[in-house]
């Protein structure tokens, strides 16, 4: 006898504004509770200190979350001047003080260098993993094991704030996946010549998702609670805030099929269609989204990430 699966076959993506002081698991595990989905994951992981836009994909749409891991990302950061510490940020402990000896006109020419691609190493306390264990396990034990570092793009950076009594200082950061806003903070630091780390850290956006259509884990269970007290389906108000699973693939080229090739896509059948661009496609039968695909060596439409609900 198969084994029933617990929750609700939901398939789509909430926008959670993930809230400080918890981690990206636990607030996936709570949106996942909220709406008693049957399978949920979450697109790129925010530290616990940080906050902001975490998209979680529910159902099928899990089989897209690798293109919101893959798209650009903004944040708003706000940083200490003058102390430098083993995170980077205000978690760590203070491992340096400097003083800030610093002009304005300075301040913005360095923050505006950061601008274009240029290579960063990971933090230590970043979830990359050497040898099967985050690198954040070591470092929390003192050891420091070797860091590939990575080709970044930093599409725009504003400095948006400078406090000098505080020394305190607010960007907003614009970029490219895989891009550590924590490293950017130290390395501006060590520039600046008085170090510097991270105190707050707000996700704005994730690829073209805009930050109005965020919602809170307190919303989701507001809304909840008003289906259970107005005699509805506990499903009424949260699931009217999910968002269409092809909204994660709105970068990609989309074919047309038939209906009938579209239920032969989804069996893994190659489809033959017109001429199709080189690349990941956005498939779609009869108005309907059905998966992604791309072209194999005959031209022909193979399926790469097929819906099984549109069997």
């Amino acid at each position: 006898m198969a084994r029933r699966s617990k929750g609700r076959p939901i398939d789509g993506i909430v926008l959670l504004n993930k809230p400080q002081g918890i981690s990206s698991n636990k607030a996936l595990q709570q949106a996942k509770g909220i709406y008693f989905a049957q399978k949920a994951g979450h697109t790129g992981a925010l530290d616990p200190l940080a906050t902001g836009m975490l998209p979680i994909c529910f159902g099928e749409a899990t089989k897209f979350t690798q293109f919101l891991l893959d798209t650009d990302k903004t944040y708003v950061v706000r940083a200490k001047l003058g102390e430098r510490t083993t995170t980077s940020d205000s978690d760590g402990e203070v491992v340096e003080t400097r003083p800030v000896q610093i002009t304005r006109t300075q301040l913005e020419q360095d923050v505006a260098s950061f601008l274009g691609e240029s290579d960063q190493y990971p933090s230590m306390y970043s979830a990359l993993k050497y040898q099967g264990q985050p690198l954040y396990k070591y470092a929390r034990e003192g050891i420091e094991v070797p860091r590939k570092c990575r080709k970044i793009n930093v599409y725009s950076i504003t400095l948006d704030e400078y406090d000098e009594q505080a020394q305190e200082i607010q960007m907003t950061v614009h970029v490219s996946k895989g891009t550590y806003i924590r490293t950017i903070v130290d390395d501006l630091g060590e520039k600046l010549g008085c170090g510097a780390h991270v105190i707050m850290l707000h996700r704005s956006e994730v690829g073209h998702y805009p930050s109005d259509k965020m919602i809170t884990l307190e919303e989701l269970e507001e809304k909840l609670q008003q289906a259970k007290a107005e005699d509805l389906p506990p499903s009424t108000y949260i699931d009217a805030l999910l968002l269409p699973m092809d909204t994660a693939l709105v970068d990609l080229p989309a074919v047309e099929i038939s209906a009938e090739q579209g239920v032969a896509f989804s069996h893994g059948q190659t489809v033959v269609v017109g001429e199709l661009p080189e690349g990941v496609l956005k498939v779609v039968a009869d108005g309907r989204f059905v998966g992604i695909g791309e072209r194999n060596q005959h031209g022909h439409l193979k399926a790469k990430r097929a819906l099984s609900s549109a069997q």
